[in-house]
């Protein structure tokens, strides 16, 4: 069994405490952190969506963010999100190729007791791998797949009734894909 990892506490404006706890206590007690999402695009303006798995506790099987995951205590925020995309869909990416976006504070509190408080830093970054180059670990990815930003929106506009992303998150993810457009639209100029 792998150890646990401790994450660095935050007071509730985000900057550190200091302190750190155990992943495992980070939701049970609220403490505010930090995440690293990473949201990974081609050249044809497909953006690359990863189904959770079914073993997650929080929204299991919708489809989200192509890759995220908790900052650990000392690592920094890009570090993170290298790490996540290495471990959760067999990718390396450099810090070069993120851009950050922004950060997203995302506050809430599930059924089963988790309280999530939580500043996803959010980058989006340009890839040239196909769905067969990338290995997805089980314990957090179902599947992975390509969608076209219109397609994207599509599913947006169903997601009360389609499992596809947290209905919650709609004007995060119109973020994502103005970033997404203006990026692409800045670097084919």
């Amino acid at each position: 069994m792998e150890p646990e990892e401790y994450i660095a506490i935050l007071n509730a404006d985000g900057s550190p405490t200091g302190k750190n706890c155990l992943k495992s206590e980070i939701h049970k007690k609220g403490y505010y952190h930090n995440t690293a999402h990473v949201w990974l695009y081609n050249d044809n303006a497909e953006i690359l969506l990863a189904q959770r798995s079914a073993t997650k506790v929080i929204y299991p099987l919708l489809w989200d963010i192509s890759v995220a995951g908790h900052v650990d205590a000392g690592e920094t925020i890009a570090q993170a999100a290298i790490r996540e995309t290495w471990e959760e869909i067999g990718l390396e990416i450099t810090e070069q190729q993120l851009l950050k976006i922004g950060v997203y504070d995302c506050f809430q509190s599930y059924p089963n007791g988790i309280v999530d408080n939580e500043f996803h830093h959010t980058f989006i970054a340009k890839i040239t791998c196909s769905i067969n180059d990338l290995t997805l670990d089980p314990k957090e990815v179902q599947q992975v797949k390509f969608v076209s930003i219109p397609e994207f929106l599509e599913l947006l506009s169903n997601s009360a009734n389609n499992s596809h992303f947290v209905q919650s998150n709609t004007a995060y993810y119109l973020e994502v894909i103005k970033a997404i457009e203006n990026q692409m639209t800045n670097s084919n100029a």
